[in-house]
Formats: structure tokens, sequence, C-alpha cells
């Protein structure tokens, strides 16, 4: 065959290959428009990060640094958490200051420290770019506005439900767990780990607020909850988070202190071993747990169980 012949051979075939993995969607829901705002720095003030740039879709829309940087390389103040699984939730950011996703969506817009763009401006952006204030005319029958931002953003973060886990699949006797996750899981459920008497339900949350030790008034100075409800019996409380894929989106605590899964086992194991005379920490930590190496790895193995099966394989759930 003529090196031509050859050429325009190539040049066919990595065309084929080009159209079949050229994203074509027809934006035309609230949730794709979302999606597509979610991965756009256009909602940045200087244009330099998006929602995903701290909320990664291959670690579980959560950031693997302890504090994500917003504009002009600022470090936020907590750790940014996943925002999979929020579709049922009734409160979010660590310290609930949001009630709702749509609510929730504009807040890191605004956040002089995240992506630092006044919503009044953004509003002004969208409606000064051709293909968003078309997309928002089509979808929602309106231009762009502050109300409708939110709504796209939230319907999208409504998309990203997880529940085809190791363990889900045991649970509907499709998988079985390993003699290790078994133990970790009775562990999670009975009286000695106590874990279950926070992360419980579909989604390993029971959507409250606890101080788990990490406040002490002068290092540990972050009040959590008691800056929204003003009531002392709130300091250093934080959001419960849910445990599905949390395998994947270290670090944990709402400072990212813990790098690993076995770390934060054993800092409940004993808190007062990591942290010295914390205030307001909850009843069922002020005692020792006292579990065992064995016990402490079975809990982490159990824990991992909860990926979903896309994040095993390692596989983003969406990308722009």
């Amino acid at each position: 065959m003529k090196k031509w012949a050859i050429l325009l051979l190539c040049t066919f075939i990595i065309s084929i290959i080009v159209v079949s993995f050229t994203p074509n969607k027809s934006i035309n829901t609230p949730a794709l428009l979302g999606e597509k705002l979610f991965f756009d720095t256009i909602l940045s003030k200087d244009y330099s990060v998006s929602c995903a740039s701290c909320h990664k879709p291959n670690f579980g829309f959560a950031d693997t640094a302890a504090f994500s940087m917003g504009i002009h390389g600022i470090p936020t103040k907590r750790n940014t958490p996943s925002v999979l699984n929020m579709a049922f939730r009734p409160h979010f950011f660590w310290d609930g200051r949001a009630a709702s996703l749509e609510e929730q969506a504009l807040m890191p817009i605004a956040n002089p420290d995240e992506m630092g763009l006044p919503i009044d401006e953004a509003v002004k952006r969208l409606n000064a770019n051709s293909v968003y204030k078309k997309l928002f005319l089509k979808i929602f029958k309106q231009q762009p506005n502050a109300k409708n931002l939110g709504l796209a953003i939230a319907a999208f973060e409504k998309t990203l439900e997880t529940g085809e886990s190791k363990f889900d699949l045991a649970f509907d006797d499709k998988a079985t767990l390993t003699e290790q996750e078994e133990r970790g899981r009775q562990l999670f459920v009975g009286d000695k780990a106590k874990c279950f008497d926070c992360h419980r339900g579909d989604d390993f949350t029971n959507d409250d607020f606890k101080n788990i030790g990490l406040y002490d008034g002068d290092v540990l100075n972050d009040r959590g909850r008691f800056d929204i409800t003003k009531d002392s019996n709130d300091l250093g409380k934080f959001k419960t988070p849910g445990l599905r894929n949390v395998a994947i989106t270290a670090p944990y605590m709402h400072d990212g202190r813990f790098k690993s899964l076995l770390e934060v086992v054993e800092y409940y194991n004993n808190p007062t071993a990591f942290i010295n005379n914390p205030l307001n920490i909850d009843s069922t930590l002020a005692v020792p747990l006292g579990l065992t190496k064995q016990e402490k790895l079975d809990l982490v193995a159990f824990m991992k169980t909860l990926t979903d099966k896309r994040y095993v394989k390692k596989k983003p759930i969406a990308s722009n």
C-alpha cells in the first residue's frame, strides 16, 4: 500500500476515534445545564477555578487536600466535603448554614475566599454570554438569574447519587463480604465501636451535628455549628458526614487532619490521646472504645465496601 493511502487510512481512523469520544451532549435539562456550569470557570471572579476544582469527580467529588485553593491561591477555612449523595440531606456545609442544595450552590460562588464572584455579577456574566443566555431561555424560559442559577447547579448535584457498592450488592445477596469485612460490619453496627449511633440510614449519616473532640477553644477554635445557631450547646459541633465512598475522599474531618481511614478509627477509639482538654465533646466519646488493632483494621475493611463500583474501577462519574 502506498504511503499516501496509509496516511489517508490513518487519518480516517483517527477521525472516527475523535468523533466517537467527543462529547456531543444536547443540553436540554436543568441537570445538564448545571453540569456545564459545575465544570466552567466562568463562575469565578478571575476565571481560574470552577466548582469541580475543589469537588473533583475522580475523588468522590471531594478534594485531595486538607484545604482547597480558591481564587488567588487563598485556602478554604474547612476541608471540602463530597457532594455525592446530597439529594436528600436537610443541611449543607460542615456547619449546616444552608438548608437546600439550591442555597448551597450559590454560596461558594460568592465567597471571597473561594470563587469570589458576587451573585449579581455572576448573573450579569451569564446574561452577557450568548451560549448560557440561550440555554437558560430554552430550559427555564427565563434569562439567567440567581434563582435558576442555583436550581441548575443543584439539579446536577442531585444526580450524583451512588448505591452500587459491594455493601449494597451484599445486602441484595448479589455479593458476599469477606470474613474481615463482615467482622467490620458487625463492629460498625454494634455497641463497642458505636459507629451506627451517628452513621446510619441509606447514606450512613443521621444528619445531626456532633462535637467529636476537635474543639478546645484555643488551638482548635473553629466553633462550627455555634456560629450559625449561637447556642452554646453547639460549640465545636459539625455535621455528621455520610460514609458512602468514604475510602476515596481523604483527608478527613472538617480540618482535613487525618490522611487515612485507619487514622480516623484510631482517633475515635480514644480522642483524648490526640487532643488535650476537648470542650463540649459528645458523651459517646468520653470513654475510650477499647478497640483492638485487628478490630480497627476490620472497621476500615468494612468502610471500603461502601465505595461505589464506578470508583472501584477508578472511572469518574462525570466529566466535562
